[in-house]
Parts: structure tokens; C-alpha cells; sequence
């Protein structure tokens, strides 16, 4: 019997605070075990950037958990960047114990060094940017990224053995600091939510009126989401006297005055009464929303996959995304929502044609329950993902 493929993550955190990629990783390392590979995630204790205390795991000793390996290391110093000295040193010494490394997010200290530790010790390994290599993204501290990339990104994309995208738009528009480097394209996958074990009445939780579509938004509350836009299509919907309730879920531990200032945005607006911001929420009460909600809107300046989205559509949400959520092209073919561009007018008349017709939103909600199961299975994306670390590994003994 042959041994099984070793696969060792590296990804910053896998707090849930953190959102979908956490939570990718999680779904992926489970769907990878069942398909016969040995899985361990090395990753670190942090639970937010600011206030949140550490997670309460044990350090540095492998934690079993739905049939894959997790290792936690202290996060220090710079908790803020997710850094970990113990995490290296570590991976210096270990990684020889696996035949490939899959390493989430780029421009991350603890994602980059790792990955110039395995140049080193001559361990192949992907790199999966997170739509950082968008040039929307790289944008944002652009002569700071450009250095980072001159010294460390630039060389760790050219040494990998793939970039992981997870679109083919991604793909398409990414930058690449001159790395040659072949590209994968696998989609993420969702994995169903448990029923609650308390099932929440969200309406009377939220004091929402039971005769209003509930519009959610769902995602961590930054300035690429788009929520500006959101809140200026419901002002325009408002004034034409569209019944509707906002319930916008998420927070942003990396960027408290963000968060902040979002909420006394829409405190000041004229859809105050028509809104509810919950915060993060996890369990029964995220799973109870998502089954109370009508409509499901994210509409991102740029967004390289969007876990939100097809979580919302394998529970038969329809969806309203922006054409910068690189999965739009799929939503728009299975009919699974509605999809407009980065412009509030856009947005609103979208929200419009999803709000004044309810038998639609069942349709399409049907329609984008039945594309998730079919495009976004982690048995289908995993058993893609092992036959691409092994043709990666057999091009590798050839060379």
C-alpha cells in the first residue's frame, strides 16, 4: 500500500473572525483527508489584530480535528501582521515531513517567509494570493508592496510550483512580478451549515417586520466590499418606497475605526430603521439568518473569489454581486441572481428587479443552490487538487 500524499497548510490564522479564508482552509484540509492525503495546517493563535484575546489552543502540539492534523504557534511579535517566529523555526526543521506545501496569502510575514524557508530547504509549495495580486489591491501601500515584492514576493511566486487562483478571472488579471509560474485555477468550496440546535426567529431577534424582504449582507465590513454603494442604492429604493430590511453581518478586527465609522454611516442615513448591523456572527444565529434572508448582496470593488456568496447559494439564497466578484460569470449563466456594476445606480436597479419580484428570487434561489452543489464540492475540488500536487511532484522528480 502506497504511502499517503503528505500535505502540509500554511495559512496565517483559521480564526473564523477572519472570515472565508479561515474557513476555506478548514473545509479544504477536511475534503483533502477524505480523499486519502495526510493533512496538517501550521498556522498561528491569533484571533483578531487589536482587542480579541489569543485562541485558547495548545501551542505548538498537534490538535486532531475532522480527520487532519492543526498545529498552533504564538503569535509574535507584530500580532497585528499574524507573524510567528515559532511557526519558522518550526517549518525550518519539519518541512522534509512533507511532499508539498499549500501556503494561503501573500504579502502576509508569516506566509512569506514561510515560503522563502522552503525555497531553501527545496520543498515544492503553491502559493494562493487571496486576491492580493489584484491591481485594484496592490494599490493600497503600493511602495511599500513594491518592495515587499522586489525582496521577498517577487522570488517566492518564481520559486513556486504553481499560483493557486481561484477564478479564471483572477487568473487573468493578476499580477505576477515577472514569475512564470504555471497556474492553477480551483475554485473553493462551501460546505453545508448544520441546522441550528436552537433555531433562532430572526425577525423577532432584529424586531424586523415580517411582511419586508430581508436583504443580507454577510462579510467582513471593509472599504472594498462596496458597502458605500450598498448604502446609496437602499437610500434611492427608500425614497421610491421599496419595502426591504438591511441585516448586514460582519466586523473587522484588523480595522476598528473602519467598522466604526460604517456604522455611523448608516446611523445617519435615512435607511437607520431599515437596517440592522449584528456584528460577527457564527453557529445557530449565522445559520438562522441565512435561512430567514431573501436576498443576498456583496457588491465588492474587487473580490477573487467570494466564500460568502457561494455559502449563501448552496442554502438557496439568490445572490446580487458586482461583475468584480470573479464568480459573476457563473452566476449570471445558471441565472443564480442578479449581477450590476461597481456603481450605485447599477446596484439599485438590481436590488429593484430582485425586490418587486418574489417568485424570481425562489427561481433563482433555486438555481443557485443547485450551481454550488455542482460547481463549489469539496470532493470534486479535492480530488482536483491531489491530482494537481502530484503531477506538480512528477514534473518535479523528471526535471
Amino acid at each position: 500500500m502506497s504511502q499517503p500524499l503528505r500535505v502540509l497548510q500554511i495559512v496565517p490564522s483559521i480564526s473564523l473572525v477572519y472570515g472565508g479564508p479561515s474557513q476555506m482552509v478548514r473545509g479544504f484540509s477536511q475534503a483533502l483527508a477524505a480523499a486519502g492525503a495526510a493533512v496538517t495546517i501550521a498556522t498561528t493563535d491569533s484571533n483578531g489584530d487589536v482587542d480579541e484575546a489569543p485562541l485558547d489552543v495548545p501551542l505548538e502540539t498537534p490538535v486532531a480535528e475532522d480527520n487532519y492534523t492543526v498545529i498552533y504557534f504564538r503569535c509574535s511579535p507584530f500580532r497585528r501582521y499574524k507573524f510567528s517566529m515559532g511557526l519558522l523555526r518550526w517549518l525550518w526543521h519539519h518541512a522534509h515531513d512533507y511532499d508539498i506545501v499549500h501556503i494561503h496569502a501573500l504579502f502576509s510575514p508569516v506566509s512569506s517567509f514561510a515560503a522563502a524557508v522552503l525555497r531553501q530547504r527545496g520543498v515544492p509549495y503553491l502559493l494562493r494570493p487571496l486576491g492580493t495580486l489584484d491591481p485594484a489591491d496592490l494599490t493600497k501601500k503600493k511602495q511599500i508592496k513594491r518592495l515587499y515584492a522586489a525582496l521577498l514576493e517577487g522570488p517566492n511566486l518564481a520559486g513556486a510550483a504553481a499560483i493557486h487562483f481561484t477564478s479564471a478571472q483572477e487568473a487573468k488579471i493578476s499580477e505576477r512580478f515577472g514569475a512564470k509560474t504555471p497556474a492553477l485555477v480551483l475554485p473553493l468550496g462551501v460546505s453545508p451549515l448544520p441546522s441550528p440546535q436552537t433555531p433562532i426567529d430572526v425577525h423577532d431577534r432584529f424586531s424586523i417586520p415580517r411582511d419586508r424582504p430581508i436583504i443580507l449582507f454577510m462579510s467582513r465590513l471593509d472599504p472594498k466590499k462596496g458597502i458605500e454603494l450598498l448604502l446609496f442604492a437602499l437610500e434611492t429604493l427608500h425614497q421610491e418606497g421599496l419595502p426591504f430590511h438591511l441585516l448586514m453581518c460582519g466586523a473587522n478586527p484588523q480595522e476598528r475605526e473602519y467598522e466604526q465609522s460604517i456604522r455611523e454611516r448608516f446611523e445617519q442615513s435615512a435607511v437607520r430603521s431599515q437596517t440592522t448591523l449584528t456584528g460577527f456572527v457564527s453557529g445557530d444565529l449565522k445559520a438562522s439568518i441565512l435561512q430567514a434572508a431573501d436576498l443576498f448582496v456583496l457588491p465588492s470593488y474587487y473580490e477573487n473569489f467570494g466564500i460568502a456568496v457561494a455559502e449563501a447559494m448552496l442554502v438557496g439564497l439568490p445572490v446580487v454581486i458586482s461583475d468584480q466578484v470573479h464568480i459573476w460569470q457563473t452566476i449570471d449563466q445558471s441565472e443564480s441572481g442578479w449581477v450590476c456594476t461597481c456603481d450605485a445606480t447599477s446596484l439599485a436597479q438590481q436590488l429593484r428587479a430582485a425586490l418587486k419580484d418574489a417568485d424570481e428570487r425562489q427561481q433563482r434561489g433555486h438555481n443557485a443552490q443547485r450551481c454550488a452543489k455542482e460547481q463549489y464540492s469539496w470532493q470534486a475540488i479535492a480530488a482536483q487538487a491531489i491530482a494537481a500536487y502530484q503531477t506538480m511532484l512528477g514534473s518535479r522528480e523528471t526535471r
